[in-house]
């Protein structure tokens, strides 16, 4: 998978992707992850890429220009499966979002900033626009961070245990049941026996009704979402 990201700033944007699972996934040769500075294509020698919006109001606003000579340079060179803007006036990224993207072989993400970008960038290249939640950043970039490690994690061989990301929150709407390790005992607090037990069909079955029980508590509309999905 290849994930270019357009941004103003790209020095806050590139420390998540070198560390951890997302600098071995790079390593592996799994994920290539390329950052370009809006800056470099502006419309004058001072690095202008933003302006006033028509029609008065608090905020600045990209530019059209600078986002045009940018996506254009880089559609030219290959074909990507997804144009995605990250904004807070979106969809909300959820697991089977992120399932999905993860099948893709070309990723381009455009990070907003100030008050977000001319209209009309969205509506000539963006065939997809990504929200991580109900409020506002100072910039896109930790948002397209937070959603290029939902997405890469799931490629196959990034985590090294296969089964690892299947059994992650929400991959089936449901919560992650509570997990322990070693010790079995500490300050008196045990692990449950079942855990303990060796018995790997009870184990499952423990887990499943704690997570039902996790998801009814904590997050119920998760349960109604199969029923909306179906």
């Amino acid at each position: 998978m290849r994930i270019d990201i357009v941004t103003v700033s790209p020095e806050l944007i590139k420390s998540p992707f070198e560390h951890s699972i997302l600098k071995r996934a790079q390593e592996k040769g799994m994920v290539e992850v390329h950052f370009h500075d809006l800056r470099q294509y502006a419309i004058n020698k001072y690095g202008k890429i933003d302006d006033y919006q028509f029609g008065g109001g608090a905020g600045m606003v990209l530019m059209i220009e600078p986002i045009d000579k940018c996506l254009s340079k880089l559609m030219s060179e290959r074909t990507y499966d997804e144009v995605i803007y990250m904004t807070p006036d979106a969809k909300t990224l959820n697991q089977r979002m992120a399932n999905m993207l993860s099948n893709k072989k070309n990723l381009l993400i455009l990070t907003g900033h100030y008050k977000g970008v001319d209209q009309r960038i969205r509506d000539k290249f963006v065939t997809m626009e990504i929200s991580i939640g109900d409020y506002v950043l100072s910039g896109g970039e930790i948002a397209a961070a937070v959603v290029c490690d939902a997405v890469i994690r799931l490629i196959p061989g990034v985590l090294g245990d296969e089964t690892s990301a299947l059994t992650d929150s929400f991959q089936d709407n449901l919560l992650a049941p509570p997990v322990y390790t070693r010790p079995a005992e500490y300050d008196g607090m045990k692990v449950p026996e079942v855990l303990l037990s060796g018995n790997f069909p009870k184990i499952e079955q423990w887990r499943h009704e704690q997570a039902l029980l996790r998801t009814k508590l904590i997050r119920p509309d998760l349960l109604s979402r199969d029923n909306d999905e179906a």
